[in-house]
């Protein structure tokens, strides 16, 4: 398995226009895609984004902790956010973000989703067998993005915050083939007008699409 970088943080949100127009207001995003039950939100479609499904609320955190946005320019980025803002926002519906330093091509791409684990050890060495690349006690990397995992017990939520987490791939068909060799549940395959995509229950039954872009892609 080999995924290029995190393409996606799907979430379920009982209300998505506040938390839309908190990222387009605050925190460098605008409307890549929005469809019926869905609306994709990030810099750039070729980048890190947040997808907001619809669903019945309220959500319940269970794994999600926050996720992180990288900027450049620190100081800058925070004096976009709402006044009295702490390092970790709210922005809504139980979504918490924080943001982080770093060079980058992309403002506000994604840098790293934090979750819960029961086991973070076991989980982030867990990963490894997803695709994911060991980067230091309890953190695996992908193309240059981080998910990291904390200790807390993310329980059996009815009404979880997260959806899945999604990674960019070549194949989605290779990966498919890759998962049942490996004995790694196949949870669906999705036929969508620019993507195809795959999902796998992953670690402490956490979703996670391998998604591949089709020549006709062009979301900007």
């Amino acid at each position: 398995m080999q995924p290029r970088t995190l393409d996606h943080v799907a979430l379920w949100v009982a209300d998505r226009e506040p938390v839309a127009a908190f990222l387009e207001r605050h925190l460098g995003a605008h409307v890549i895609d929005r469809q019926q039950n869905f609306t994709l939100m990030g810099p750039h479609a070729r980048h890190g984004k947040l997808t907001l499904f619809d669903a019945e609320g309220p959500r319940e955190q269970g794994h999600l902790l926050h996720v992180g946005l990288r900027v450049s320019d620190l100081e800058r980025a925070r004096a976009a956010l709402p006044e009295g803002s702490g390092e970790v926002v709210e922005i809504g519906e139980g979504l918490s973000v924080t943001l982080v330093e770093a060079e980058t091509e992309v403002e506000y791409d994604l840098d790293h989703v934090a979750l819960r684990s029961a086991d973070p050890d076991a989980t982030a060495r867990e990963y490894e067998r997803y695709g994911f690349r060991p980067a230091g006690p309890r953190r695996v990397e992908v193309g240059g993005a981080f998910v990291e995992f904390h200790d807390g017990d993310p329980g059996r939520p009815e009404r979880p915050l997260l959806n899945h987490l999604a990674v960019l791939v070549d194949s989605a068909q290779a990966h498919i083939t890759a998962a049942e060799e490996r004995g790694i549940e196949v949870e669906s395959v999705v036929d969508a007008a620019n993507t195809y995509a795959t999902f796998l229950w992953g670690p402490e039954r956490v979703r996670i699409e391998y998604v591949e872009h089709k020549p006709t892609f062009s979301l900007t």
